[in-house]
């Protein structure tokens, strides 16, 4: 506890009546602002940490009056998610919304609609463009808008915070430190290259900036000028900000021609094991299997030998989907079912297409850390787990269902407080159906 000894504190004197006095010791909920560790052990300051970048800025490019220019003043934001803080929780440090909401929240029909509705207006306002993207960079022009509609709501939505404060923050005190490490000398490199001012440098509070949502490193190799006037501006163009997510779709693996996906009625039985890449499947052993287009709309024929699985984002609790690689295309972009889920089905909207035939009726999430713990205990029984990250995520949900069969639960394939209850229980997991 000798580093304790560096924290800031108050002391306050307070003298009472009779003439006692006691000492009050406020300790401070910031301290972290204040120290953080080095490998060695030693506290490193948050303004020493900054400085420590500065060869890896050079080495970007960065000058060194832009470096000091745009380090002077500045102070971690202690209010963002998914900081690792003395007294906060994972409850308590946010995250994003893919992974707190449930689906039925994430997946508002009614906010859906909305941007559907302003999608399909602006679609004919910016036709022009939108031809030109297809043509250049060969990604429907529904996918590039809804992705624009998720991100800030076709520019409605103003993001909040400071940029660089936010991937110096999260740099210093965040979860995935080494990545916004990375993000934080490119937030420089573009201040010091003036490709954005410091006031027009506002992001989210994972430092995505721009009308698409760009992380900085994205910016200097995905960015794409389409109206030729010699800047990828991303904030003030419609036009370039749209072809830069689409140049973003096609060098993460976008096949030009391919849905993203539809929703599916699947065979009776707990439907919801057939999820997940694992199980992937060409698209007509689906068919054969009882998977069945809803709608009454028929399967294409040209996706008959094209391989997909199957997405249950709600478990047992919501739709069902017949996924392609544009699915994982999308959640390249953003790495959450949900999210790919709503881009396509914004996409699908705006182009005319149905909303969802089955309802969401998913029941409350648990806590991160509950979330963490059945992870941790199907683990330890030997199923497959892939991360430990508190996210009901396909695999996680797919072994979750797996381990209610071979315990003769009810199978839904989510984790509710009925499955946290029984895998604290020590009865052992079973194998995959």
């Amino acid at each position: 506890m000798k580093d304790l000894s560096r924290w800031a504190g108050v002391v306050a004197r307070v003298t009472l009546d009779r003439g006692r006095r006691i000492v009050i010791a406020l300790a401070l909920a910031w301290l972290p602002i204040v120290s953080t560790t080095h490998a060695a052990g030693e506290p490193q300051p948050f303004a020493a940490f900054l400085q420590s970048l500065w060869p890896e800025a050079q080495a970007l490019g960065v000058s060194r009056a832009g470096f000091d220019r745009e380090l002077k003043g500045l102070t971690p934001d202690l209010k963002l998610p998914d900081l690792v803080l003395p007294g906060r929780t994972r409850e308590t440090s946010g995250g994003q919304a893919e992974f707190t909401k449930t689906p039925l929240e994430y997946l508002n029909v009614g906010y859906l609609d909305k941007l559907a509705e302003q999608g399909r207006r602006l679609k004919v306002q910016h036709v022009d463009a939108l031809g030109r993207i297809e043509r250049a960079l060969g990604v429907d022009r529904h996918i590039v808008l809804a992705i624009w509609g998720r991100e800030t709501a076709y520019g409605n939505y103003k993001l909040p915070h400071d940029a660089l404060q936010v991937l110096a923050t999260q740099a210093y005190l965040g979860r995935r430190k080494d990545m916004f490490r990375k993000e934080f000398l490119y937030g420089l490199k573009m201040l010091d290259d003036k490709v954005v001012s410091r006031p027009a440098f506002k992001s989210s509070w994972a430092g995505a900036v721009g009308l698409t949502q760009f992380l900085p490193s994205e910016y200097y190799t995905l960015a794409y000028d389409l109206n030729g006037d010699g800047r990828k501006d991303i904030w003030n163009s419609v036009t370039d900000a749209l072809a830069s997510a689409a140049n973003q779709l096609k060098q993460k693996g976008w096949v030009e021609g391919q849905p993203w996906g539809f929703e599916v009625r699947l065979p009776a039985g707990p439907s919801c094991l057939y999820e997940g890449i694992p199980n992937t499947r060409k698209t007509l052993d689906w068919v054969k299997l009882g998977v069945v287009r809803v709608g009454g709309r028929a399967i294409p024929k040209e996706l008959e030998a094209t391989d997909a699985f199957i997405l249950t984002p709600g478990g047992a609790y919501g739709p069902a989907f017949l996924v392609f690689e544009n699915f994982m295309v999308l959640k390249r972009y953003n790495f959450a079912d949900l999210y790919a889920v709503f881009v396509g089905q914004l996409a699908d909207r705006m182009a005319g297409g149905p909303g969802f035939e089955a309802s969401w009726t998913t029941p409350k999430m648990l806590t991160t850390r509950e979330l963490e713990e059945i992870q941790e205990r199907l683990k330890a029984k030997g199923l497959p787990i892939e991360k430990i990250d508190g996210k009901a995520g396909m695999n996680t949900r797919n072994l979750i269902g797996q381990y209610q069969k071979s315990s003769k639960l009810a199978v839904d394939c989510w984790p509710s407080e009925t499955v946290l209850r029984h895998v604290r229980g020590g009865v052992a997991g079973g194998a995959a159906p």
